[in-house]
């Protein structure tokens, strides 16, 4: 094919992927309690983490933090919002799939098993950043921070948009993290990166997961930026092991 219909045949797989994710997201909208349920439960005292706190401690984590919405239309935005995000988490699996098959028929047969590797080991990644923040990063952030009070006389209370903003942000951050193993393991595989590197300048790494770490971090504070840094510093060292292994084979 030329180009016009190279960029012809982009454009049909782009229409797919957009149709498929607005139907996805339209679905979610309609959903509004299920979707809010999953959304809103790492602010109550009953999820899954604090419930795990309580048992393994007998330390009570009963908390409560009131939740306020500060303009008109902003429930309704939100809800959009949301609602667009997960239609997009839900159809990603159908939209690596046409942009695999847009670029495969001009990938070498090896090519091609490194492609699915990476695409497939990506996306199960990027997953797993998602699942680390909802189920432990996120609430023990909004649990401390939430709950945080410089005075009795200064009550907290979180602004919708703030509390479901947040929650976002760290979930897509967190799974863009999780592909760092994948980008050595693609590096090892063209010869760029190599394992004695990364222990050499270690300390130099650390240094910079840090500073990345309070880049994404949305609050600031100490106490998300430490939540946020050890996985990926987790991250590193796996990425090493990795590189180790991937060189050597």
């Amino acid at each position: 094919m030329d180009f016009w219909e190279h960029l012809d045949e982009l454009r049909s797989y782009l229409v797919k992927a957009v149709v498929a994710v607005v139907l996805c997201a339209v679905a979610a909208f309609c959903c509004k309690e299920w979707l809010f349920a999953i959304v809103m439960a790492p602010s109550s005292p009953d999820f899954f983490i604090y419930r795990t706190f309580t048992r393994l401690t007998g330390i009570s984590s009963d908390f409560h933090v009131d939740m306020f919405n500060p303009e008109l239309a902003q429930q309704f935005l939100v809800h959009m919002k949301v609602s667009l995000w997960m239609g997009l988490l839900i159809v990603s699996p159908y939209v690596l799939y046409l942009l695999f098959h847009f670029v495969a028929p001009g990938l070498y047969a090896h090519e091609r098993r490194y492609a699915i590797r990476a695409v497939g080991g990506g996306y199960v990644m990027f997953l797993l950043g998602v699942a680390l923040n909802y189920f432990l990063i996120f609430p023990l952030t909004f649990r401390f921070l939430g709950t945080y009070q410089v005075s009795p006389d200064v009550p907290n209370q979180i602004a919708l948009t703030s509390y479901v903003g947040m929650l976002l942000m760290l979930c897509f951050l967190m799974g863009v993290m999780f592909e760092l193993p994948i980008l050595c393991w693609l590096l090892a595989k063209i010869g760029v990166l190599k394992s004695h590197f990364m222990t050499k300048y270690r300390r130099h790494a650390i240094v910079v997961i840090l500073i990345i770490a309070a880049v994404i971090t949305p609050t600031g504070d100490p106490f998300t930026l430490t939540l946020v840094a050890l996985p990926i510093y987790a991250l590193y060292e796996m990425s090493v092991v990795i590189v180790k292994k991937t060189v050597k084979s």
